[in-house]
């Protein structure tokens, strides 16, 4: 078998074709170009896991050398175990579910033909970050991604806060990224190597001190992609990106690169507990503080977008705690349900005309049932309702919490709470009462609703379909928790209750909401204004740096000292030309002075050297 190149091939070609072409192209061949890509990719990846021993062997294909440079090699490898797979199956597969959706939201969008491209060309570097078999080649898709998300949330670039918020998302991501590079340049010191499976054979004959140092580093990059105290900003701010970007985003590709990226390297994390104890600090401390801002707010895709950054904390909780099977179920029921609520949510702003704040829908499950009963099953999953995939992931990380620190699991029970507290009031806002909205509400057409059944199938049956610890029993065994029963029905029981209080507070008494947030006053603002984190950060980092390099770098390095130079040169040449400008004169006469005064002149300079002999 070697075709594992092909795989991320495939959605290359398409973004080159509807790149350079796809101006002059009908919008059925753009559509063809860009879904076929990635369906036939997918298939791929199915051909892969039928006709290969990849279970118990893992596939190792080697292309060509990139780097070489002495004993220190880098070559193109791509490889393939129970890891990559899985990923693989998430990425190709609720990638091609959302491309075949874009083609009816996108119907009536300029640019049509560009957006297409830069999704593929997403696929393209995300498939390279799951199948590299070195840490250079997964920093290639890393960085990838990283543009493509750039291109993709400012993709309507003449809105000031598409464009604002597709930089906030590349420098923020930079920050990060350093460090992961940093984390690289590491091990290449420590290991002289960057191939995973040398570096990883080779981790636990290292000092703690420096699988530390890389596991923090790596860390830091991870916190950036995947969101995370305290880079999680850019990540609120993506929903300015069309739908179908955010589902991408959020649900199966860039934000769980960080969560891969630190499970791929459990070899390094097991050997480094105090980074093991800070990546689980980090994911709990996530998971709440944005739990408690999705609370608040009022679009829908904000909301959907806080619960991304608390349902990544989950999984980087489950990375911490050691339960790194459970963290990649957590994953791949995610991708799911996340999916489905973000293009469910598309739906919903398609059925009202472009609308976004829920205080202006309701009353929709008259005219959008298939939307409304899709949503239903995604709202179910997340709040880990018995037996739907959510449910199985999240238990299985919060058992692995209890087990390592109960102060852990009841923090995450109680976050689970807010969840289904705060999804299932934008479901009630969203499905009940009378419409508020403008113009008549309408269902989406089946190009966008077979997606969503699909992925509504997938967020009930998926976490019981596919038993990610199980898969991964052999790279990550399975720990036993005592009292797993008691563990689950606690968790259920603050389910069941978030789902009730949002019932009652947003259907029963519908004027209980605004009660409680009058009452709280000024704490309600602050937690409505997102903690003014950004507002934090723009007054500690980015206004000094704004100034800074106004002051220092405009005012005094260019304009004083570069300036400067130029410009003192400039004048000093133009006195110099000043002086000869007069000899230069045109007359004959004074040329002839100018002669004579140089010759005595020279007649002089002679004889003070020794007299002309």
């Amino acid at each position: 078998m070697q075709n594992l190149w092909l795989i991320p091939a495939l959605p290359f070609i398409g973004f080159l074709i509807n790149g350079i072409f796809g101006r002059k192209l009908p919008k059925v061949a753009i559509n063809a170009i860009a879904v076929l890509s990635v369906v036939l990719s997918f298939g791929l990846v199915v051909g892969v896991g039928l006709s290969s021993d990849w279970g118990t062997n893992p596939v190792h294909q080697h292309y060509f050398t990139w780097i070489k440079s002495g004993a220190f090699e880098v070559g193109w490898d791509f490889a393939v175990d129970k890891l990559t797979m899985i990923m693989l199956m998430i990425v190709t597969g609720i990638g091609s579910l959302i491309h075949i959706y874009a083609t009816g939201y996108m119907a009536h969008e300029e640019g049509y033909y560009r957006f297409f491209a830069y999704l593929n060309l997403f696929m393209f570097f995300m498939l390279n970050l799951v199948l590299a078999a070195n840490y250079l080649i997964l920093f290639v898709g890393w960085e990838g991604v990283g543009l493509c998300s750039y291109l993709l949330i400012g993709f309507y670039f003449v809105k000031k806060s598409a464009t604002t918020a597709g930089n906030k998302a590349f420098i923020v991501n930079r920050i990060g990224d350093f460090g992961f590079s940093l984390a690289m340049f590491l091990i290449v010191v420590s290991f002289g190597t960057l191939d995973f499976a040398k570096v990883f054979e080779a981790a636990p004959g290292k000092s703690v001190e420096v699988l530390t140092a890389i596991a923090m580093l790596m860390l830091l990059g991870a916190t950036g992609k995947s969101a995370q105290i305290p880079l999680y900003v850019w990540l609120p701010d993506a929903m300015e990106g069309p739908t179908p970007v955010s589902a991408l985003i959020h649900a199966a590709t860039m934000v769980t690169a960080g969560v891969y990226m630190c499970s791929r390297s459990a070899a390094i994390f097991t050997h480094a507990p105090a980074a093991m104890e800070l990546v689980a600090i980090i994911g709990l401390l996530t998971a709440v503080f944005a739990a408690t801002i999705g609370m608040t707010q009022y679009d829908i895709k904000k909301v959907f977008a806080y619960s991304t950054v608390s349902q990544l904390g989950y999984m980087f909780l489950g990375v911490g705690v050691g339960a790194f099977s459970a963290g990649v179920w957590h994953l791949m029921t995610h991708a799911f349900f996340k999916a489905l609520l973000f293009l469910g949510a598309g739906s919903v702003i398609h059925a009202c005309h472009g609308e976004q704040d829920m205080r202006h829908m309701g009353g929709l499950r008259k005219y959008a049932p298939w939307t409304m009963g899709t949503l239903a099953c995604a709202s179910l999953a997340i709040a880990g309702f018995p037996f739907t995939s959510g449910f199985f992931s999240k238990d299985a990380i919060l058992g692995a919490a209890f087990a390592h620190a109960p102060w852990m699991f009841w923090v995450g029970v109680i976050t689970a709470g807010m969840t289904a507290f705060y999804v299932w009031r934008a479901f009630w806002m969203t499905f009940w009462g009378e419409y508020k909205g403008h113009g008549h509400p309408h269902e989406s057409p089946w190009s966008m609703l077979g997606p969503l059944v699909v992925l509504a199938f997938l967020s009930i049956a998926g976490g019981f379909l596919f038993n990610v610890p199980k898969i991964l029993e052999s790279m990550f065994p399975i720990k036993e928790v005592e009292g797993e029963m008691t563990l689950t029905a606690i968790s259920v029981t603050f389910g069941l209750l978030g789902i009730g209080i949002s019932y009652y507070m947003y259907v029963v008494n519908t004027e209980l909401p605004g009660k409680i947030a009058n009452s709280l006053g000024g704490f309600y603002r602050l937690v409505y204004d997102k903690y003014r984190v950004d507002e934090a950060y723009d007054t500690a980092v980015v206004q000094p740096l704004v100034e800074g390099s106004t002051t220092v770098l405009w005012h005094g390095v260019d304009q004083g000292v570069i300036d400067g130079i130029v410009n003192g040169v400039g004048h000093q040449s133009k006195g110099i030309g000043g002086v000869l400008r007069r000899i230069q004169s045109g007359n004959i006469r004074s040329y002839a002075t100018w002669v004579a005064v140089g010759a005595v002149a020279l007649l002089i300079a002679l004889g003070l050297g020794g007299g002309v002999r």
